[in-house]
């Protein structure tokens, strides 16, 4: 197989880091398992967190560190959401891999301790017979096999397998840890990006590094080395703020054509109205000349919506519920209108 020409390949494979230490921002995770790495005599061991945290890379990081680039292949087994992990693989498959024993000899530099890793990535898409088969499966060769589970919902896990598991929390990255590396990124690949552009990455990733590197590099495949908050905010999908302020103003004013014509603006031009609801809830929260009282009213129905969208309502109907919600919390009409 060809390599790569530089140019085309992902920013976050090239930029992802390689040792646990360069992990960013998890500072309890890296240094409990930087010690734990000097010793080599891992538990198995359980990642958790939003996505674009550095779950996986860290995961990738302890196996290269403790094998090396030669012996990774026939130490470390990783599986996937997009691999079939029903019960069958747990039984053939990771069983097999698991049982098989391994020399402790040290290869060139690399501890390479006594037993093999399995990583399993997304492990809160397993079945739960799949969960449960792999207790005695982790029983049974923990001797000479480590399980890493990788998941985004720890309650999605079941817990005789937590249980069996050293548990690290991984967290969202704030702002200034995401502009750091996004700063480093710009730098290397000569792109110029202004304070407002980066602090409008910062905030429509929220908290997912791979997200904000991923908009960065198709913001500069589209527009060139000199990026603008506009750029971003065109190749990321999200809704212009000046489209949600003028649906919530429109409610504001209590004016149900006003805000009928915001919601044909909005389904017109095909923006997705689940994003919607996400932005809108911001602009609720924050607003600062909204009762508390309105404020629960709102997000509640905005609530509501998401699970009719995710059911498969009319986009173009919820949004104009949403919006003729709004108004009545906003302009404390009755729930209920009455015709005498």
């Amino acid at each position: 197989m060809a390599p790569l020409v530089p140019s085309s390949q992902p920013w976050v494979e090239k930029y992802r880091p390689r040792q646990v230490k360069d992990v960013a921002h998890q500072e309890e995770v890296v240094r409990v398992l930087t010690n734990t790495l000097q010793t080599a005599d891992l538990p198995h061991m359980l990642f958790y967190g939003p996505p674009g945290t550095g779950k996986t890379t860290t995961g990738l990081a302890i196996a290269h560190q403790l094998f090396g680039p030669e012996l990774y292949k026939s130490r470390v087994l990783e599986l996937n959401a997009s691999d079939d992990r029903g019960i069958n693989v747990v039984r053939t498959k990771i069983k097999n891999f698991a049982a098989v024993a391994v020399g402790s000899k040290s290869y060139k530099g690399y501890p390479c301790p006594p037993y093999k890793i399995i990583i399993l990535d997304e492990a809160d898409s397993m079945t739960e017979d799949a969960q449960n088969a792999l207790r005695r499966t982790m029983e049974t060769y923990s001797k000479v096999t480590r399980f890493f589970f990788i998941c985004n919902y720890i309650s999605r896990i079941i817990e005789p397998l937590a249980s069996r598991c050293a548990k690290f929390r991984f967290k969202p990255l704030p702002e200034e840890v995401m502009s750091s590396r996004i700063m480093h990124i710009c730098n290397e690949e000569g792109l110029n990006l202004d304070s407002q552009a980066l602090s409008t990455l910062s905030s429509i990733s929220q908290g997912d590094l791979r997200r904000a590197i991923t908009y960065l590099q198709s913001a500069a495949r589209l527009f060139g080395s000199s990026i603008s908050s506009s750029n971003l905010i065109g190749v990321s999908g999200v809704i212009p703020p000046e489209v949600v302020q003028a649906l919530f103003e429109s409610c504001k004013s209590g004016d149900f054509d006003t805000a009928n014509k915001e919601v044909n603006n909005i389904i017109n031009e095909g923006y997705p109205v689940s994003q919607l609801l996400y932005q809108l809830l911001d602009v609720v929260v924050n607003a600062e000349d909204v009762a508390d009282e309105a404020k629960a009213k709102i997000c509640k129905k905005l609530g509501e919506t998401d699970k009719c969208l995710i059911d498969g309502a009319d986009e173009y109907l919820q949004l104009l519920d949403v919006a003729s919600q709004t108004m009545r919390a906003l302009c404390n009409m009755p729930d209920e209108l009455r015709f005498d």
